[in-house]
């Protein structure tokens, strides 16, 4: 598949929004553009280690008898394993197409449902869950209020389970990271201003840093993990993965598009394939 084809697909998945085109704050423009991404996210993001999975319930049981919320559903790329213990899960999400596709997802689940707002505003019983989660988009929400909305909501004893993927691109080829970096200079610096969503890599230091912080809101037991893995992927796949992150989307379509291409033809000028070095983190903490 040719360059130009690759690109007619990525523009086509989802509804496409210029940052221009959307009223509102930032922050609400970032998540609108976001939202429009909704399909090529649950292609391209990847879920979860089991391994993972195997620290939260050992840390935290879930059961029939358990209530959990989930912040940032997002497609549900955190989601089965949860409902699969028996639970009845809430999820907040504030994205419209995000939430639908989740509904459809997970209608066979009785013990599924969906809020469709931001977690801060969202109405949710206070002491009324055993666990909350939010995997890779506690980001979007205010540390502040997070935390404590969080707390809140929890029983006593009741876990607090935040974790995300940082993914690495082409840790195993130097020539290609500095490449790509040289177009990110061109493509991406000029446009946005933040640091890019995903910082390059993650480290124990930090993960040790972020569990920390939920004990400046009254959390205990804190722990932490990190697990490692490796993803390879065709030129055109990389370009559509990194057409679900929220800085890249918040490029001028034009700029994105050019950006896009001169990405992927410097992969296939590397061979064609990137290996993409993942480090999900994992931090616990409970509820006095």
């Amino acid at each position: 598949m040719n360059s130009s084809s690759v690109n007619r697909r990525i523009s086509g998945a989802g509804r496409h929004l210029d940052r221009h085109q959307i009223t509102g704050s930032m922050e609400e423009q970032r998540y609108l553009i976001f939202d429009s991404a909704a399909e090529k996210y649950q292609l391209m993001r990847p879920g979860y280690p089991e391994e993972l999975y195997q620290e939260v319930f050992s840390y935290c049981p879930v059961n029939e008898e358990s209530l959990v919320a989930e912040i940032g559903i997002g497609s549900g790329q955190a989601t089965m394993p949860v409902l699969k213990r028996g639970c009845r899960l809430v999820a907040i999400e504030p994205g419209s197409s995000f939430a639908e596709i989740c509904r459809h997802r997970f209608k066979e689940f009785s013990g599924f449902s969906l809020i469709n707002c931001r977690f801060e505003d969202a109405d949710l019983p206070e002491k009324g869950f055993d666990m909350v989660y939010c995997a890779s988009a506690f980001h979007w929400v205010d540390e502040k209020t997070g935390y404590e909305k969080v707390y809140a909501i929890l029983k006593k004893g009741g876990c607090f389970v935040r974790f995300a993927n940082h993914p690495l691109p082409a840790a195993n080829d130097l020539k290609l990271a500095e490449d790509i970096q040289k177009l990110y200079l061109d493509y991406y610096y000029p446009y946005v201003s933040k640091k890019p969503e995903y910082p390059r890599g993650f480290t124990e230091r930090q993960s040790i840093d972020l569990a920390a912080k939920a004990a400046e809101y009254g959390f205990t037991d804190i722990r932490h993990h990190l697990f490692k893995r490796i993803r390879t992927l065709r030129a055109e796949q990389y370009a559509w993965l990194l057409g679900t992150y929220s800085d890249h989307l918040s490029l001028p379509e034009k700029v994105r598009r050019e950006f896009f291409m001169k990405i992927e033809q410097v992969i296939d000028d590397h061979g064609g394939l990137i290996c993409v070095h993942d480090t999900i983190d994992l931090e616990l903490a409970r509820k006095p």
